[in-house]
């Protein structure tokens, strides 16, 4: 059962993977608007009410917001590994388990999260101790 649970967790880790890099795609973004400027320039929209237009358009601007979104964090969580990646190199004693933790599946960054805190939690008994 637990082999079943991992490989599910990395199928779904991958569907995952492949639908962002879909989703922050220019080309995707670009599709979505001419999508969206169909809609709005179809017959049936110019006959809606005022309150059902107001409401296409909102769902109109949510769905162009997700992409814009979407590209905008994977650029700030690119940029935030690169500097992290960057900081571990730099310093011999540090542990080289967190480079590319983006590539790890959640359970991976759940022990990887769980060992880190044990550590915190023995330097802080240490400081405590000769404090």
């Amino acid at each position: 059962m637990k082999i079943l649970y991992k490989h599910s967790e990395r199928v779904f880790e991958k569907i995952v993977s492949i639908a962002i890099s879909i989703l922050s795609n220019s080309i995707t973004f670009i599709i979505a608007f001419a999508t969206v400027l169909f809609w709005f320039s179809n017959k049936q929209f110019a006959t809606q009410g005022i309150h059902d237009s107001i409401g296409d358009v909102i769902l109109g601007v949510t769905f162009l917001s997700l992409f814009v979104i979407q590209k905008s964090f994977n650029r700030f969580s690119s940029s935030i590994h690169l500097k992290m990646n960057e900081l571990v190199k730099s310093h011999e004693s540090a542990s080289n388990a967190v480079i590319n933790s983006e590539n790890k599946t959640e359970l991976e960054m759940a022990e990887l999260s769980k060992e880190y805190t044990e550590l915190a939690e023995q330097l802080k008994d240490e400081e405590d101790k000769t404090s």
